[in-house]
């Protein structure tokens, strides 16, 4: 599935605003994550450092030799840069946890990771669809995948881990009426 300029702007508001129960998919694939500290201050990261790359994917002209990263936290610039040691402690983490995830796979070099947000790109197989609290420490990442079981997601689990997950589980499909229940209150 390509993206579309229309799609990621639907994208980029619902890492903005919880998405309406009435627009939901049929299905949605959750990822699990375990997280050290506080689900709620894992996930406004999270929102923050994919919100610049779903803006690009709508804005940015692809054919640049580089994105620009004005808008990027330094936090997951310095993880996505090589520079581990001037991250803070939960993307230095998160940064081990995705090379154990991966079984040794070289984090994403911040640039690289950002064309994966362009909309010609098609190895990206999903769509940003909501966060919502599981416990203290956890947190359900829920993205639209088209029904997908399996689909390309290297890129969601490299944020997901220098956020500051210890542990990411998925996807696994459910239906959307599992995340409307765990919703919670509009934002």
């Amino acid at each position: 599935m390509m993206h579309t300029s229309a799609s990621l702007a639907a994208e980029f508001q619902r890492l903005q605003n919880r998405p309406g129960v009435e627009s939901a998919p049929p299905v949605l694939a959750l990822f699990v994550v375990d997280v050290s500290g506080d689900a709620a201050e894992y996930e406004q990261r999270l929102r923050s450092a994919l919100a610049p790359a779903v803006r690009l994917g709508g804005t940015a002209d692809f054919e640049q030799e580089s994105m620009p990263v004005d808008d990027v936290p330094a936090w997951f610039a310095a993880v996505s840069s090589g520079n581990e040691e001037r991250a803070p402690q939960f993307a230095r983490t998160g940064h081990e946890g995705y090379v154990e995830h991966t079984g040794g796979g070289r984090p994403w070099e911040l640039q690289d990771w950002l064309y994966r947000f362009d909309p010609d790109e098609d190895s990206r197989g999903w769509e940003w669809w909501d966060a919502t609290p599981a416990g203290p420490s956890r947190v359900h990442i829920w993205v639209d995948s088209w029904g997908e079981s399996f689909f390309g997601c290297q890129e969601l689990l490299w944020v997901a881990y220098a956020a500051g997950a210890v542990r990411v589980e998925g996807p696994e499909l459910q239906k959307s009426t599992v995340w409307s229940a765990e919703r919670g209150p509009t934002r």
